[in-house]
């Protein structure tokens, strides 16, 4: 996602395991640190990180946590003896069941953090897990979590919910959305789009200019350990925490979690020399992620992988940051170009595989940049500035954001074309990126919608933080603002929705009959108390591939 560029950035440019559908008890969303007992010394280990569980299947789950053995073993400081940590996974709260166990090792060459991937459990069953980790100055036991298999991959489910969200970034506020999907008892699994953690150093892009709670390491982040510090600071966000522990996590990444655009040779935010190799930035952020994401890497160490549920729904899980080309210079053509890529040959011949194998009702895509085109045509000079501040536009006025897959339009008419001409049905795209809410058709042809008809729906969420146009603009917002929707929607009529200044989140709602985003907006990002309020919903009814506004949201 592309954010306003700082000053140093302009001078250098210039010279060069999923949670069952009843109510959990408090305890599970108790912070980490409330979990240590009174009056533990300060060598003891502790659990200052939470928690999570993620990427469940129909007999398995992913549990994660991280040991702080010392208080010298800080994230990314390399301190700290190998420490035993035993799991359990219980079939109720008070482990009086426990249906699995084991022990795995934490050590400072993985941070101090520990995943255990277990296997050969029931589909489509609630469990408890916790962790105990053991020194010689003492033990400790974790807060406990809950989490739930996938149902078996022929079973008949009659709803699916997800909790959704994206963009939180440290320095812009508290993460109160995650503490409103923690207190919803009927969600299934949070899924997050993308940009977990941010990049930059303290003030370089924070809330309206102003610094909410500064991020450690105070400068941009490099190398492993910056990456290692920074994922921990998130990690001790306890709304987060309780997240974490109360659903499993299916998390994909975006540019954030290495630097602002990234592609695969390189950044926007990263300056070749000043700021090292970007093959070594790259290959530190991926490992600091997967050490510290209860996700499992996947096919060559990336995010894109499928998850099941059933035969309602698949889940395919993308990574448009690994393979994907340069961002192409606007007005050069190159947009079009069969020699750029935005997923790379294996990637895109996967997810068109996958695709057309497909036997469930619903093809949902968990896609980190916007897929659906949006053309953005004369808007006043005060809009378009902050909208190209936002969307990585150049601020003379463009048509389209080539960090989106309007930049990679050889790819994103393969696989439209693949979706049409295979009478593949129930695609819903799930983005975010872009600090703003969407909801809208995906067009076989803009020019000619709705003639052409649509293949496919998106639904974008907004932030949990990050600044969107009145946040740039620095006015309140659903103001100035609702000039720039109502022009994007008269240029884009298959886009039926945009919402370019809440924060918040989304539930995503799925039946055999329809899909629907319930969209929230958060009533004050800087507050750790925000309340939380429905404003819109939209749904796709089977067959249709069309959108439309629903009145309410699912109850």
């Amino acid at each position: 996602m592309t954010s306003a560029r700082p000053c140093r950035r302009q001078v250098l440019k210039a010279g060069a395991l999923a949670a069952g559908a009843s109510a959990l008890p408090l305890a599970l969303s108790t912070p980490a640190e409330a979990a240590q007992p009174a009056g533990t010394p300060e060598a003891t280990p502790r659990f200052l990180h939470g928690i999570a569980s993620g990427d469940p299947l129909p007999d398995g789950v992913l549990l994660w946590t991280r040991v702080t053995p010392r208080p010298e073993a800080v994230p990314g400081s390399g301190l700290g003896p190998d420490t035993e940590v035993r799991w359990e996974l219980g079939a109720d709260q008070a482990f009086t069941r426990i249906v699995a166990s084991g022990t795995v090792t934490a050590t400072a060459a993985a941070d101090h953090t520990v995943k255990a991937d277990v296997r050969g459990l029931t589909p489509d069953t609630p469990y408890w897990y916790r962790f105990t980790a053991t020194t010689s100055t003492g033990t400790t036991v974790s807060p406990t979590g809950r989490t739930r298999t996938t149902p078996a991959t022929d079973a008949a489910l009659a709803r699916l919910r997800f909790g959704v969200a994206s963009c939180a970034n440290w320095e812009a506020g508290y993460f109160s959305a995650y503490r409103h999907l923690a207190a919803r008892g009927d969600l299934d699994a949070f899924l997050f789009l993308g940009d977990y953690i941010y990049e930059y150093k303290t003030g370089e892009f924070c809330a309206r200019g102003t610094v909410v709670r500064p991020h450690a390491p105070t400068h941009e982040i490099l190398t492993l350990a910056d990456y290692r510090t920074r994922h921990g600071q998130y990690k001790t966000d306890e709304d987060l925490q309780a997240l974490h522990a109360k659903l499993p996590t299916i998390a994909i990444w975006d540019d954030h979690e290495f630097a602002n655009d990234a592609w695969s040779g390189g950044a926007e935010n990263h300056t070749p020399g000043a700021e090292g190799d970007w093959t070594d930035r790259m290959a530190a952020a991926k490992q600091a992620y997967f050490e510290w994401m209860p996700v499992r890497p996947s096919i060559a160490g990336t995010t894109y992988r499928r998850l099941r549920y059933g035969r309602l729904a698949d889940l395919h899980l993308m990574d448009q940051r690994s393979f994907r080309s340069q961002q192409a210079r606007t007005g050069s053509g190159a947009v079009d170009s069969a020699d750029r890529t935005i997923t790379g040959r294996a990637q895109l011949d996967w997810l068109k595989a996958g695709l057309s194998a497909s036997d469930t009702t619903w093809r949902l895509i968990g896609n980190e940049v916007m897929i659906s085109p949006v053309a953005f045509l004369s808007l006043p000079d005060y809009l378009l500035r902050p909208l190209a501040k936002l969307l990585g536009l150049p601020g003379e006025g463009v048509a389209v954001n080539p960090d989106q897959w309007d930049g990679y339009t050889h790819d994103r008419r393969e696989l439209l074309g693949h979706l049409k001409a295979n009478g593949i049905t129930n695609t819903v795209f799930l983005t975010g990126d872009i600090h703003s809410a969407w909801a809208g058709d995906v067009p076989n042809e803009a020019a000619t919608y709705p003639l052409s008809g649509s293949v496919a729906t998106e639904f974008v969420v907004t932030s949990v933080t990050s600044d969107n146009v009145d946040d740039l603009l620095k006015v309140a917002p659903q103001t100035v603002s609702l000039a720039a929707a109502t022009a994007i929607r008269t240029a884009n009529p298959h886009v039926k929705w945009v919402d370019l200044d809440s924060h918040g989140y989304g539930v995503l709602d799925i039946t055999p009959e329809q899909t629907q985003m319930d969209y929230y907006v958060l009533s004050d990002r800087t507050r750790k108390d925000a309340t939380s309020s429905w404003t819109r919903s939209y749904r796709t009814r089977t067959g249709t591939q069309r959108i439309e506004r629903a009145d309410a949201p699912v109850t």
